[in-house]
C-alpha cells in the first residue's frame, strides 16, 4: 500500500539506474542491493523508471519488474516515485496505473515528447493523468530529451489547478528554476548533480542526482549541510561530487553517444564499487570497455570511494 503521501517529495531521491544480468535482463538481486545500499546511505525516497534507469529503452516486463523490486525492498522505509513517461498521454496513463498497482507513493510525468504539445496542450496531458491515478503527480521538466520545456507559466498553472505536487527540474535554467520558486509555493528538486547546492541556496526542496547511485551519502552530506546553512560544507562536498562526475567523461565518444557515456559510466561505477553485478545497458547503448572501466575506478579511489557491498 503506498505511503501517506501528506508531504510532497524533498531531500535526495536518487534516480536509480536499472542494473541487467548478462542476458539483458533485470537483475533483482543487484536492484536489491541498490536500493538497500540508498536506505543505509539516508536517502528520502527512490524514483525508479526515469532517465537514468533508461526508462525509455525498458519493455512492460523490465519495467514492472524494476518497480515491483524498488517497491519490495523499500518496503514501505521511504516512498517510490515511478516514471509514467511516453510519446502520448493514453500511454502514460497506462504506464501510470501499471506503476500504481505495483504500489508506489507517486507517479513522475514529462510532457509527451515527439508531438511537441504546446502550452495548453502539456497543461491538459497532466490533468487527464492526473485524474486518470489517485496517487500525486511529479511534474519532470527535462527538455533534452522531450525537446518541449515546463516554462514557468505551465508550472505556475499546474501548481495553482493542484495537478502535481512537485516539479523534478532538470532543465538546466537556473534563472526559470527561480522564477518558479519565485511564482510558487510547488516544491522543486533539482536533477543537477553540479549545482545541487546552489539549488539548495535558492530554495528547491531536494536533490534528484543520477550521481546519487555511485555515492548517496555524498549528496545526503550535501543536502544535511545546505539545509542546516552550513553552505561552506555544502560546497566543498559538491567539489567533491564534481570531481566524481568526470566518470561521466571517460567513454570515447567516438565509440558511444552521450547517453551510453553517462549512464554506462554510473553502472560501470557500481559494478566497481561492488553494488551491482554487471555495468550492462539496454540496447542500442553499448557497454563501457576495460580502458574506461579502469579509468572509473581511479577517479572513483581519486575521490575517496571504495568497494562496498550494500547490505
Amino acid at each position: 500500500m503506498a505511503l501517506d503521501f501528506s508531504r510532497p517529495p524533498h531531500g535526495v531521491v536518487p534516480p536509480l539506474v536499472t542494473p541487467l544480468d548478462e542476458h539483458g535482463d533485470v537483475d533483482r538481486a543487484s536492484l536489491e542491493r541498490l536500493v538497500s545500499f540508498q536506505l543505509d546511505a539516508g536517502v528520502d525516497g527512490l524514483f525508479v523508471g526515469g532517465s537514468s534507469g533508461e526508462i525509455a529503452l525498458l519493455d512492460t516486463a523490465r519495467y514492472r519488474a524494476a518497480v515491483e523490486v524498488v517497491v519490495g525492498t523499500a518496503a514501505g522505509a521511504v516512498p517510490v516515485l515511478a516514471g509514467a513517461i511516453d510519446t502520448g498521454t493514453h500511454r502514460v496513463v497506462e504506464h501510470a496505473r501499471r506503476a500504481v498497482e505495483l504500489g508506489v507513493d507517486a507517479v513522475v510525468v514529462t510532457t509527451p515528447f515527439y508531438v511537441r504539445p504546446g502550452a495548453a496542450e502539456i497543461v491538459d496531458h497532466f490533468r487527464y493523468v492526473h485524474a486518470a491515478v489517485d496517487v500525486p503527480v511529479v511534474a519532470y521538466d527535462i527538455p533534452s530529451a522531450v525537446h518541449v520545456s515546463l516554462t514557468p507559466d505551465v508550472v505556475a498553472e499546474l501548481a495553482d489547478e493542484g495537478l502535481v505536487v512537485a516539479l523534478k527540474d532538470s532543465s538546466g535554467d537556473l534563472a526559470g528554476f527561480r522564477e518558479i520558486l519565485r511564482r510558487t509555493d510547488l516544491p522543486a528538486l533539482t536533477g543537477s548533480e553540479l549545482f545541487a547546492d546552489t539549488a539548495m541556496q535558492v530554495g528547491a526542496a531536494g536533490i534528484v542526482p543520477g550521481l546519487g547511485n555511485v555515492d548517496p551519502h555524498g549528496y545526503v552530506r550535501l543536502h544535511r549541510a545546505a539545509r542546516e546553512g552550513d553552505h561552506r560544507t555544502a560546497a566543498a562536498e559538491q567539489e567533491r561530487l564534481a570531481r566524481l562526475f568526470r566518470i561521466t567523461t571517460v567513454a570515447d565518444r567516438s565509440r558511444v553517444g552521450f547517453t551510453a557515456g553517462a549512464l554506462g559510466a554510473f553502472k560501470a561505477a557500481l559494478a566497481v564499487r561492488g553494488v551491482i553485478t554487471h555495468p550492462t545497458t539496454n540496447p542500442p547503448l553499448r557497454p563501457l570497455n576495460d580502458d574506461e572501466m579502469r579509468a572509473i575506478a581511479s577517479v572513483l579511489a581519486e575521490t575517496g570511494l571504495d568497494p562496498v557491498r550494500a547490505s
